[in-house]
């Protein structure tokens, strides 16, 4: 019969162990296993006692073993321990040897071959519903996951572009219109130029019309639908003999404000479903029933009182000037689907218009969800108990959501109700660069990581906030702002103002590498207009898939892919001025825009 001693060293004797579905093995498993040294005797003049105590210990430690290990049991075969597997070791492949610096660049950055693509191979690409066959005019797949570029607008550069479920509007580089889709004409739907002659820049879109702005500050409203843009009496058509020689004329209405100034001018238009805004050159703003089909019965024209029955005498979309906003020198202007935004040169917002879901800033008020006179949004209490002093830089709206950027600086004060933290010398002049969004979050389309159905106030979308870099230009650590916020109907993305690289030569260093601005998107996805491949909504911001990264699944998955082990993240292009064609073309100043629209998105190469 074996001694204690015997089988406590048997107990704690090294073996090969075999894993089972133990927890235990789970828990242990990033440890590197080391056997446990046998225990000597005791060296002592105790005698038996010491053996006692010996067998003692080792029977506890032993079935201390058997506890902590219950299911680890010793495998052999033949009469030896079996060792752990061996690992399969998978290489690297080597990477392809470049003759050039630029094959380098290329192998290096795939950032690198995103801007230079954008420059050899310009044009449009579209993706989320194809019901109105405006995505992919030649494809009868109901909805398009991923981009995919729009052929008639290969090499070409646009001035601006607008997209609808139903129908689409751009701007060539000559300043005509190009309509196409299903609203537009159900038999021949591919797009078409209509509106010519008048040097349009900017484009807005309502239910059924388009809203084009010309360089000279003239505003025209067109019909989406070929047959009525051919019916009625074509305004005009006397004094603009170069547009009426065509065998197609089209058929539009002029909106001019009666009251502009000398030498004052439209310079920006925005619309909703039924209503548009009109900035001038000196601030201020005029508004208009942009929609033939409903007249604007919610507010968003910002006069008080103002209904279908009551409108002074003239077109039902003759321009008002909103004379709430008078004292005020607004800047910038937006619009959603039925409410209205405007900021003035101090960084103040007011709004107007419908607020059933929050999206003027503030909460709704069931009983009277309508405010049809301009209230200025408190920016200063989200501010509140802080060292931080807002100010407004930009503003954005779409669908039933509004988006605003904030620069706050800290001052010198105290901080908090108390008035017992005093601002660090530090901290002096710091600036928080903030964004904030309100309104209707069901679908994640504001942001901010939450599903939020109805906002009682802004909320901060913390991914897009208090961001920084360090640039190499000044040697300092910069905020990152917003370039620009595109918000279609239920979905966002906003393009980042981060520092890019546009200028590598053939004479750089093979390492120098270009790299475009960063887009990040979210929201409603049910038509995959997030560009994701995915059907799920989001509500923070994400990255998607580089424009021509080869699909996955037959086209229908897009997800962020690897290229030598990094990750390969859509980025736009920003201005620069290229010969296109690979360098043999004409010169042109040209950057990527993205642009969100209703229940479909696009990239686009811009004038």
């Amino acid at each position: 019969m074996a001694s204690p001693l015997m089988l406590a060293r048997t107990a704690l004797r090294p073996q090969a162990r075999r894993m089972t579905n133990s927890t235990q093995w789970v828990r242990s498993v990033g440890r590197r296993f080391r056997p446990e040294p046998e225990p000597q005797p005791a060296k002592s003049n105790l005698g038996p006692r010491i053996l006692i105590g010996g067998a003692l210990v080792g029977g506890l430690v032993a079935g201390a073993a058997l506890v902590a290990y219950p299911m680890l049991t010793a495998e052999t075969k033949n009469g030896k321990p079996v060792g752990p597997e061996k690992a399969e070791l998978v290489f690297e492949k080597p990477r392809k040897r470049t003759v050039s610096a630029e094959e380098s660049r290329d192998q290096m950055s795939p950032q690198h071959v995103q801007v230079k693509q954008s420059w050899e191979h310009p044009g449009v690409y579209a993706w989320g519903s194809n019901a109105g066959k405006v995505v992919a005019p030649d494809s009868n797949e109901s909805v398009i996951k991923t981009p995919r570029r729009i052929s008639y607008f290969d090499d070409q550069i646009l001035r601006d572009l607008k997209l609808d479920c139903n129908f689409g509007a751009a701007i060539d580089e000559k300043g005509n219109l190009v309509q196409w889709g299903v609203a537009f004409d159900k038999e021949h739907y591919t797009p078409t130029v209509t509106l010519k002659g008048k040097d349009l820049v900017k484009l807005a879109v309502s239910r059924d019309r388009i809203i084009g702005l010309a360089s000279n500050g003239e505003v025209y409203s067109v019909p989406v639908a070929a047959a009525d843009q051919r019916s009625g009496q074509k305004e005009g058509a006397a004094s603009s003999s170069s547009l009426w020689s065509s065998q197609s004329p089209v058929n539009f209405r002029s909106l001019k404000p009666k009251s502009l100034g000398w030498g004052e001018k439209i310079v920006d238009v925005r619309s909703g479903l039924e209503h548009c805004l009109m900035l001038t050159s000196k601030g201020r703003v005029f508004s208009a029933a942009s929609s033939s089909e409903d007249f604007p019965s919610k507010g968003q024209l910002g006069i008080p009182g103002l209904t279908w029955t009551n409108r002074p005498a003239g077109p039902y979309d003759q321009p008002h000037e909103v004379t709430g906003l008078s004292g005020f020198k607004i800047k910038e202007i937006a619009t959603g689907d039925f409410h209205s935004l405007a900021l003035d040169t101090e960084g103040r917002i007011f709004t107007f218009g419908d607020n059933s879901f929050g999206q003027l800033g503030f909460q709704n008020d069931t009983e009277h969800p309508y405010v049809d006179s301009p209230r200025p949004l408190p920016i200063n209490e989200l501010y509140h108990g802080t060292s931080l002093r807002p100010k407004v830089t930009s503003i954005a709206a779409g669908g039933l959501n509004s988006f605003f950027t904030v620069d706050a600086r800290a001052f010198q004060g105290q901080i908090g109700s108390g008035q017992s933290q005093v601002v660090p010398a530090k901290d002096l002049g710091r600036i928080n660069v903030e964004t904030w969004a309100c309104g209707e979050g069901i679908h994640g389309s504001l942001g901010t990581g939450k599903w939020t159905h109805v906002s009682v106030a802004p909320t901060k979308v913390k991914a897009l906030s208090n961001l920084f870099e360090f640039d190499e230009a000044t040697n300092a650590v910069v905020p990152i702002r917003l370039s620009r916020l595109s918000v279609g109907t239920t979905h966002a993305c906003a393009v980042m103002d981060n520092v890019t690289r546009v200028n590598t030569t053939n004479s750089n260093s093979e390492t120098d590498t270009n790299f475009g601005a960063d887009v990040l998107w979210w929201g409603g996805n049910e038509y995959y207009q997030l560009g994701t491949g995915k059907r799920n909504n989001v509500n923070m911001p994400t990255y998607i898939a580089p424009l021509d990264t080869p699909a996955h699944g037959h086209g229908h998955e897009n997800r962020l892919v690897k290229r030598e082990g990094e990750t390969n993240r859509f980025q736009l292009t920003p201005r620069k001025t290229v010969r296109l064609e690979g360098g043999k073309g004409r010169s042109v100043s040209v950057e990527q825009r993205a642009e969100c629209g209703r229940l479909v998105s696009a990239v686009y190469s811009a004038a």
